[in-house]
């Protein structure tokens, strides 16, 4: 995580998209104005938070923009500071998307909590926005991230690409700006969301939603839903991860001091190294992410379909020009690779579907993205 952003909202100072120079890795912050949603009304007076590495050239070709999954942030890889990135394999000085070579750019999504208008920004009144907050999608995220690249002089970008919701989010710009993505890299994610993810994702914000904490979304300036954040953590951490991995470096193992089956009681009993492990997550994530936030870009993830309004998927993926790489966690019991693969065949011309081998499960996008070094050279950054 980014240490210039704290997980309270944009600070006060907003800087133009052609700043004074500033060190690579280092937040920034464009307003893009106010901006139509897809579902009814608009969004006045938006901010993006971003972060760039590497120069832009003169013909503006060699952008790459770079999308972060659910809780992520903008800090890809590190900068002119020490603090770690993210995504370190596969951007950065070398690395295949290599920012000596290609200028990149992540924006923190819409509805986020790392320095982009979202619930816990204020809103026209100086008051948070809280439950007054829409709902967004991911094509709304894409046209405000539309106008910082028309703000950076970016026309068409060299590629873009992520995993997960990040992988939504570059399938989605190449289908609703294909004359601006060149390539377009999507990792472990299908073309929607289906019914067992969004499953998965309702009772996650349902948990935040039945913390009495909560208040409807309002809870700023008191205590705040961190047990509902927590424990839609461990849901969420749960489907990131796989049963044998699980199982591998857990067991049925007690957490030291905590055997279940001495305590003598429900109320009091021990835990297991599974969830104690499960706890830690939930904990982690409380520290540094907003509780509305994370139901605003859930919901953004669960209303993923690039088909939606668009006729049938081949139909709605024909207009897309960018050349792709698609690619799957073969444990991933989120995002299945069958999803990856329908996706694939549905996508103009021969798309192969590119695997990832990792025990751990869908996080495998993250941890194991170096596996791809070799296929991201040849056919996007050779």
């Amino acid at each position: 995580m980014s240490t210039a952003v704290t997980r309270k909202g944009v600070p006060e100072s907003k800087t133009s998209a052609h700043p004074a120079h500033v060190p690579d890795g280092t937040v920034r912050y464009l307003r893009i104005g106010d901006l139509g949603l897809e579902s009814g009304g608009r969004l006045p007076d938006v901010t993006l938070a971003y972060e760039t590495w590497g120069t832009l050239n003169a013909d503006r070709s060699n952008a790459v923009l770079i999308e972060h999954a659910l809780t992520g942030d903008t800090h890809v890889t590190r900068g002119a500071g020490e603090q770690p990135g993210w995504w370190e394999q596969l951007a950065g000085p070398g690395a295949p998307v290599d920012t000596e070579r290609y200028f990149v750019v992540s924006v923190n999504i819409l509805g986020g909590c790392y320095g982009t208008t979202g619930p816990s920004t204020p809103a026209p009144d100086g008051k948070p926005w809280g439950s007054r907050f829409p709902l967004v999608t991911l094509r709304d995220t894409t046209a405000a991230e539309a106008r910082l690249a028309d703000a950076l002089g970016i026309g068409s970008w060299y590629a873009v690409l992520g995993g997960s919701l990040g992988g939504a989010r570059a399938l989605e710009w190449a289908v609703s700006y294909p004359d601006r993505v060149r390539r377009c890299g999507v990792i472990s994610i299908g073309a929607s969301s289906t019914a067992e993810q969004i499953a998965f994702a309702q009772a996650q914000t349902l948990a935040i939603r039945q913390d009495p904490n909560f208040k409807g979304g309002d809870y700023y300036g008191g205590p705040e839903p961190e047990a509902g954040l927590a424990l839609a953590r461990r849901i969420a951490h749960i489907t990131y991860r796989s049963a044998a991995e699980l199982d591998g470096r857990f067991g049925r193992n007690a957490q030291e001091s905590e055997a279940p089956l001495e305590s003598g009681s429900l109320a009091g009993r021990g835990r297991y190294q599974v969830e104690s492990y499960l706890d830690h997550q939930g904990s982690k994530l409380v520290r540094r992410f907003d509780a509305n936030s994370y139901i605003a870009i859930t919901e953004a993830l669960m209303s993923h379909d690039i088909s939606r309004g668009r006729g049938a998927l081949p139909e709605a993926l024909a207009p897309a020009t960018a050349e792709f790489l698609v690619a799957a966690v073969d444990s991933d019991r989120l995002y299945f690779p069958a999803q990856s693969q329908a996706l694939a065949r549905a996508l103009p011309g021969d798309v192969v579907v590119h695997t990832i081998e990792a025990p751990i499960g869908h996080d495998g996008f993250l941890t194991e993205i170096g596996q791809l070094s070799g296929q991201l050279r040849q056919y996007f950054f050779g």
